[in-house]
């Protein structure tokens, strides 16, 4: 979740070779990112009706641990819930040295600017990463607690409804990674669970649509220079059954297909 804007990348690379003395390294360092993606995809389900999405975000972080940030990206489809149709999350924690490996427990608030009422909700986390040999491995629990966004208030679930009902959410997921020697090839792995609330919720702010399933991802990561190019496939084991009874909310505006159904992801990004 970092951010860089084109305009920043260039005073960075045409910096006077006068300038180019180091600076004591200071208590606070910030870094960041911006992405292009072919398809913005929250636990392998579409946020953007499987078109493209400009994503970035900046990153506040703390000797001592403790770190602040935002990200954003644009939306359409499932995820807009009017609005400006963007998604602006905030977040904080503290990450720790534990032996070999940190501990990250923090907090996501998840933003809809200008959206439909009772959109935004806030997930509590805690990650737990190190590296085993040649890979980078990272284990994480996401808990979002009752609260009135993650509602059901479907009447395909709940035929009389559930006005003002909460819902929680878990999410629990395993990410590795491990670079190819001599290349500036990474490749890339991600497994998620996700439980909560079935159905569309009371914005379609459901983040567990079918109530409990199963989103994987495998792909590779290729550096040129300052700029990461990335491959991957998404994919989930929500069945077109599934996905048809969550109507057409649940399905792409271009041609009906499942927002949930296995796709290649490209992606160009480029940070500091």
């Amino acid at each position: 979740m970092k951010k860089i804007t084109a305009f920043a990348a260039l005073l960075l690379s045409s910096t006077p070779a006068y300038a180019q003395t180091e600076a004591p390294a200071g208590p606070v360092s910030v870094s960041g990112s911006v992405a292009l993606v072919s398809d913005y995809r929250f636990r392998g389900v579409s946020q953007s009706d499987k078109e493209m999405a400009v994503q970035g975000g900046l990153t506040v972080s703390h000797e001592s641990g403790v770190y602040v940030g935002t990200w954003a990206s644009n939306l359409a489809g499932w995820g807009t819930f009017g609005g400006s149709n963007m998604e602006l999350d905030l977040f904080g924690g503290y990450a720790i040295p534990l032996g070999g490996a940190t501990l990250d427990v923090g907090l996501t608030w998840y933003m809809y600017p200008g959206g439909l009422d009772t959109t935004d909700f806030a997930e509590p986390y805690v990650k737990l990463s190190g590296d085993v040999g040649p890979a980078s491995l990272l284990l994480g629990v996401a808990y979002a607690p009752k609260q009135k966004a993650l509602g059901n208030t479907d009447p395909t679930v709940h035929p009389a409804g559930r006005p003002g009902d909460k819902e929680d959410n878990l999410y629990i997921w395993a990410d590795a990674s491990t670079a190819v020697p001599d290349t500036p090839l990474t490749l890339k792995a991600h497994l998620g669970y996700s439980d909560g609330n079935p159905g569309l919720g009371p914005n379609g702010t459901s983040i567990a649509p079918t109530g409990k399933y199963l989103d994987w991802m495998l792909g590779a990561d290729l550096a040129v220079g300052p700029v990461t190019l990335g491959v991957s496939y998404v994919d989930t084991d929500i069945g077109r059954s599934e996905a048809a009874r969550l109507g057409g909310g649940f399905a792409s505006s271009k041609n009906g297909s499942s927002i949930s159904s296995g796709r290649v992801v490209f992606s160009v990004s480029a940070g500091f």
